[in-house]
């Protein structure tokens, strides 16, 4: 029943009728006569709802004659009927009784409601409540409620995110290629990684799908997807406001408020801003640096033109100005190089001292500034119009990001580099056109066709400049020349870049119940790649002279290099899902899968042969996937969920990033490795065995792979010896063998301040074991395993109102996110830290809009 009534509530939404219509009353209570605040209220047969407001008061208005039914229900309590035989009857009073069930969860990754224990995917979900109660209000901390998520950024634009170790190279960026993990919010595919750094703004639900999902979702997704849905704008108003404040300076601040604009509009307005203080000091400029200060706005506007058309127009801004991502110096490795070309040594001879040797001591010298100026954005436009027994949904949209960095690259007080900067602008203009529905009584299925323009420039030029330091670290032999005083000073590189793509794809999945316990579930996708990338980088400044010899050492360490490349691909990818479900409580499925990740081109620069640049290797092989996938969903007793999937996935071509002394190619470039596997088993649960008390958790074994790859870059601590190395059979970067989440809450019935409500207790444990930070298995670069601890506790009233304090990090643990090779790879290791202790308060109010009546 509930899942029928909620179903309907998706379906039916609301509209305020004529005058001339029946208006009743009452309001939905529990058994103690608290209100039920949020209880949906629906009149039988028809499409006439309330959602019962703060006081648990609701207002159904109708043109149905008595005498019917009214439904009342809400998570936790089981449904109430009570019939209305005079209109003229005093309020209505509905009592609901608490139950013990579960919480059914709804999801729409296969484009319709459904619930989550039929779908035949491997899904973790996460309410936007347990995120905002855990304080996990970006995707990096997301990751710690879903272990199969591997985020990596050292910024914006320098992040990784995978699932099971798959979707993204690990290391800098080059946007030459696609990421295999979709980026979905309310449908929209966000391209750029940089989104990942977003503060969530009044999210409803976040469904990680693990596994390749090209026959579902518009743009490839190789690797897995975040499908994410907000709060949607209702005609009924309310208005939220919530305030975080903690140690380090954090503050934090979100709200929003909706409700009906006319009889056939409804609209949201929400916003959320973070201040946070920064948690390294800088004794050069003795400030703090890596702080927070973000603002984002999201405003929707929802059309419902007649019962089955509905259009919802969303606008979004977000501003983020950080004073950087700086990290620290973690250690230092011997190289292969000469003795007079290792880290120690070079600072040695140029008498610096480390400011700390101890990277948790938080402390940097770095003298050129952090900046991370970041503006995204968008415009989307969603129309859904329910035909033909099912739901035909447009998807238009444009989003644009705004890169603005400066970086201290050698992570040092030197003037080494003293400017790395990469600004850019991004545009992308999608379109989706999708029907989702039943074409009989046994064939159900999603077919679309999805269309993505990108247009990614420097603005106006990437720019790294030399420091008067700069010529000790990239000396390579012991010629005088190299001392020649302004030889490197202020001699940089200027790169003008420019990549138009386009993605074009035709998918499709259907769903044919053979009989009443087996569903054979065939997709197909077609897709189309075209990548157009024009690259010019210029020399510029330096010592002036006509030296040929000196000449010479400047264009070893920069050199002018055009080229423009042009790419194109088109494949079949697709799946075959057989599920076996002979009871309600078991599900079992296994699935067969192929996707190709699209053809990618090199926008970072290219080697050189003899002076000649190698444009052959500009173009960049589509990855090709297979995967197997076997899964188990069970309700083994009530109010338990336990669920296991076991999954290999095959990938020949794999797209990787190469680091190499090469200096004509100063950020890397990429290229393909012959094949890579990864598999793994994955066991998740949910019980609820009193009312007061539930927990949940989930726990990853993870194996991935390097299977060949006989031309790698070799990791730091072999850089002067072989350009290259196979590491055939070594493990992937980013990926533990082990990872877990587990989490509880406990809650207890009370009043406090006068205010009836429920206590609660609530924490969260997230571990993982230790991984490869190198893309090159290397013996200096790993991180140890470690583990999280959060924890909350507060009240809830049912008056909307509460309190509640939280702490992340409890024990103050001590952890690397990721370790990086210093710039010209001398030898010294940057890291970027995990967040100390961190503890704070929340006050959350809602207020009732709704008058009396």
């Amino acid at each position: 029943m509930k899942k029928k009534l909620l179903l309907k509530f998706l379906i039916f939404l609301p509209v305020i009728l004529a005058n001339a219509q029946v208006v009743i009353t009452g309001s939905v209570r529990d058994e103690a006569g608290h209100p039920i605040i949020g209880a949906t209220v629906l009149i039988e047969g028809t499409s006439d709802y309330s959602i019962a407001d703060e006081s648990g008061k609701f207002r159904l208005v109708t043109n149905k004659q008595a005498p019917f039914n009214i439904l009342a229900s809400f998570v936790g309590f089981k449904s109430s009927i009570i019939q209305i035989s005079n209109v003229l009857e005093n309020e209505s009073v509905i009592t609901l009784v608490e139950d013990n069930l579960l919480e059914e969860v709804l999801i729409t990754s296969r484009r319709r409601q459904e619930e989550i224990q039929a779908v035949p995917i491997a899904v973790s979900v996460v309410s936007g409540a347990l995120m905002e109660e855990t304080q996990a209000f970006n995707v990096n901390r997301l990751k710690e409620l879903v272990p199969t998520v591997q985020l990596y950024s050292s910024n914006p634009r320098n992040t990784t995110l995978n699932i099971r170790g798959l979707g993204s190279t690990f290391g800098l960026t080059n946007d030459g290629i696609d990421p295999g993990v979709g980026f979905y919010v309310d449908g929209v595919f966000f391209a750029r990684p940089a989104v990942t750094a977003l503060d969530f703004i009044d999210i409803d639900q976040i469904e990680v799908l693990r596994g390749p999902q090209g026959t579902l979702f518009g743009k490839n997704t190789t690797a897995g997807a975040f499908n994410i849905t907000t709060r949607r704008p209702r005609f009924q108003p309310d208005a939220t406001i919530e305030s975080s404040f903690g140690n380090f300076g954090f503050i934090q601040a979100r709200g929003s408020v909706t409700g009906a604009l006319s009889k056939k509009f409804a609209g949201r307005l929400s916003f959320s801003g973070t201040k946070r203080d920064g948690l390294i000091y800088n004794v050069a400029t003795q400030k703090y640096t890596n702080n927070l200060n973000n603002l984002g706005v999201r405003g929707q506007l929802l059309y419902i033109p007649s019962e089955n058309v509905e259009v919802l127009v969303a606008a979004d801004v977000t501003r983020q100005r950080p004073d950087g991502y700086a990290q620290v110096v973690a250690g230092v490795v011997e190289t292969k190089r000469a003795p007079f070309r290792q880290f120690n040594q070079i600072i040695q001879d140029l008498d610096y001292v480390l400011p700390s040797t101890n990277p948790f001591d938080r402390i940097i010298d770095h003298d050129t500034p952090w900046r991370s100026d970041s503006d995204l954005g968008g415009v989307s436009i969603n129309v859904n119009a329910d035909l033909w027994g099912g739901t035909l949904t447009s998807t238009s949209a444009w989003r644009y990001w705004n890169w603005d960095p400066s970086n201290d690259r050698d992570f040092t007080g030197l003037q080494a580099l003293s400017l790395s900067q990469a600004p850019s602008r991004h545009d992308q203009w999608s379109q989706e056109i999708r029907y989702a529905g039943d074409f009989s009584n046994k064939l159900s299925g999603v077919v679309g066709v999805f269309s993505l323009w990108q247009d990614l420039r420097s603005s106006p030029y990437h720019t790294e400049e030399s420091g008067i330091h700069q010529w000790r670290f990239v000396q390579n032999n012991q010629n005088p020349l190299w001392r020649t005083p302004g030889l490197l000073d202020g001699f940089g590189i200027r790169t003008r870049n420019s990549l138009q793509s386009f993605s074009g794809a035709v998918f499709g999945q259907l769903d044919w119940k053979i009989n009443e316990k087996l569903n054979l579930l065939p997709g197909l996708r077609w897709n189309y790649d075209e990548k157009q990338v024009y690259f010019n980088r210029e020399t510029y400044g330096g010592l002036q002279t006509e030296d040929p010899a000196l000449i010479a050492l400047q264009q070893s360490v920069y050199n002018d290099q055009e080229f423009e490349a042009f790419v194109d691909e088109s494949n079949f990818s697709g799946q075959l899902t057989l599920t076996y479900r002979p009871s309600k409580k078991i599900n079992s499925f296994g699935t067969f899968s192929t996707s190709f990740k699209p053809v990618g081109i090199n926008l970072g620069g290219l080697p050189r042969d003899g002076g000649r640049t190698m444009i052959e290797l500009a173009r960049i092989e589509p990855e090709y996937v297979s995967h197997i996938e076997l899964g188990l969903k069970t309700t083994p007793i009530s109010n338990t969920t336990l669920n296991i999937v076991a999954h290999v996935t095959d990938i020949k071509n794999f797209q990787t990033l190469v680091q190499t002394p090469d200096l004509s190619v100063n950020r890397g470039f990429l290229a393909n490795a012959e094949r890579v596997n990864v598999s793994g088993v994955e066991i998740d649960f949910s019980i609820k065995p009193r009312k007061s008390f539930q927990a949940f958790g989930a726990l990853a074994y993870t194996d991935g792979k390097y299977v060949k790859f006989t031309n790698a870059p070799v990791p730091l601590e072999e850089v002067g010896g072989e350009s290259f190395k196979d590491i055939s059979g070594g493990r992937l970067p980013g990926v533990s063998r082990w990872a877990g989440s587990f989490g509880g809450e406990w809650t207890k019935g009370a009043k406090f301040l006068g205010l009836s409500g429920k206590f609660f207790v609530g924490s969260e444990l997230f571990f993982r074991s230790e991984f490869s930070s190198s893309p090159s298995p290397s013996q200096f670069m790993n991180i140890d395993g470690y583990g999280l601890l959060n924890a909350r506790t507060g009240f809830r009233g049912d008056n909307g109102f509460s309190m509640f304090i939280w702490s992340r990090n409890l024990t103050d643990t001590q952890y690397f996110e990721q370790l990086l090779p210093g710039a010209g790879n001398a030898g010294h290791i940057a890291a970027v830290l995990g967040d100390p202790r961190t503890i704070g308060i929340t006050l959350k109010f809602n207020f009732d809009l709704v008058p009396d009546h």
